[in-house]
């Protein structure tokens, strides 16, 4: 480790954390029986349980960690329209109609969030800024403009091809052959997002119990036994919440979520003028490669927040700094001698569709897999999962009917994930 690259006060731990610490809750007596059991306090088990709440029905959260502690304020903060295959892949799938519904589950969930945060007044940095996501090579430069002057009918998104020449006033690196900003995607600070969650959900009565995991989910009749240190409760209906976190409890989610760490640094504070020169917007930014990296400025642009995927395998945020420091410096040498302040990592979810699933199974309701885009989806979902369980028609969404895969010999544990990382890496490193 090289210890000249950190800060004094260096930390583990995420650079959202120093505004909104993770809350230390009072222990609160579960009762012997609820109305619904909700596993995982991140964004979709706290928006599910709002809802429930607001309805009337009496609702216990539970998590083995702090409220938040996974990727829920682990993340970078960028909302995008959330859905990773296109409408041509879709369609070849499911058909034109259910590719439709899809698509347009992502522009639902960033207006969901849009309006949340409005309605909830949630003071958490929420801006519009766009996005501008550079070309790693001519190719993908070229597919980019191309997909973005035929967009699918009805699916259109704001989006501006920026050619090489004028990237300048988009990015202060020559490292990209140009890219596309799309103008709709937003922002925010995913700390205070989820403290401002967590607060709404306990005002209207949600019982939020941490460091408490579940152990068992037993159906009964009617209902469910959900067992966990010490006791159990009876629940009417158990929601699964767990996204990249999903343990033994939910042995078949477990199998059919990809657990992917995710590796971000934030860097210490700079010269105005410095960020001024190389993030002249306030945008998201990203890139076309596969093993993605995505950055943005702080939302008071006092520092760089850059994060990617570093290793084959799963490492350390100590060993993971450097890495990123180096791929950070290699986009902008101005930055040679920049220190790290923080660095952090969480575990995002992926599918073997690479699609967000809702649905039940076993009588059990689940909300997962948001691929690595679940600051809107993740809420959104836990939402309408929230509205399925009161049996409303509202909590229809494009994903219902569509089957959750795993494959043979898969538990839980992503022994194939090296070789797929350093296969794409290997994809990433053509230039032409």
């Amino acid at each position: 480790m090289q210890s000249d690259i950190f800060t004094e006060d260096f930390k583990t731990e995420p650079y959202w954390w120093e505004k909104s610490p993770r809350p230390r809750l009072r222990k609160t007596a579960v009762p012997e029986k609820i109305d619904v059991a909700i596993v995982g306090a991140g964004y979709t088990g706290l928006s599910a349980a709002l809802v429930l709440a607001r309805a009337g029905r009496s609702v216990v959260v539970f998590d083995a960690e702090d409220a938040g502690w996974g990727c829920s304020t682990r993340n970078g903060g960028q909302i995008s329209r959330s859905i990773k295959p296109g409408y041509e892949q879709l369609t070849r799938r499911y058909g034109a109609d259910t590719a439709f519904e899809i698509i347009r589950e992502g522009s639902r969930a960033l207006e969901w969030v849009t309006d949340f945060v409005a309605s909830e007044n949630i003071q958490c940095d929420f801006a519009v800024p766009g996005k501008f996501t550079g070309a790693h090579n001519q190719a993908q430069f070229e597919a980019m403009a191309r997909a973005a002057d035929h967009q699918p009918e009805g699916l259109e998104e704001p989006l501006e091809v920026i050619p090489r020449a004028e990237q300048h006033r988009e990015l202060g690196t020559d490292a990209y052959y140009g890219g596309v900003v799309n103008t709709s995607t937003a922002s925010l600070d995913p700390g205070l997002f989820h403290q401002g969650l967590l607060e709404r959900a306990r005002a209207a009565g949600v019982s939020v119990v941490t460091h408490c995991p579940v152990a068992g989910i037993e159906e009964t009749a009617p209902g469910f036994r959900v067992k966990f240190p010490g006791g159990s409760v009876r629940a009417g209906n158990v929601l699964v919440a767990t996204n990249g976190y999903t343990g033994a409890e939910a042995g078949w989610q477990r199998r059919r979520v990809i657990p992917i760490g995710s590796y971000i640094i934030a860097t210490e504070a700079l010269s105005p003028d410095l960020m001024d020169r190389i993030m002249p917007t306030n945008r998201m930014l990203g890139d076309s490669r596969k093993v993605v990296y995505y950055y943005r400025p702080s939302p008071d642009r006092s520092r760089i927040l850059f994060g990617g995927r570093v290793s084959a395998s799963e490492t350390n945020p100590l060993k993971s700094a450097p890495l990123l420091r180096r791929d950070l410096i290699g986009l902008f040498p101005e930055l040679e001698n920049v220190r790290i302040s923080h660095s952090w990592m969480g575990f995002v979810a992926y599918t073997f569709d690479t699609l967000a699933h809702v649905g039940t199974h076993e009588n059990i309701h689940y909300a997962m897999g948001y691929c690595g885009s679940g600051v809107s989806m993740s809420g959104y979902l836990g939402m309408r999962v929230a509205q399925k369980i009161l049996g409303l028609k509202e909590g229809r969404t494009g994903f219902d009917g569509i089957s959750f895969p795993t494959r043979p010999l898969y538990t839980g544990r992503p022994w194939f994930l090296s070789a797929s990382v350093a296969f794409y890496r290997w994809r990433d490193s053509f230039n032409r």
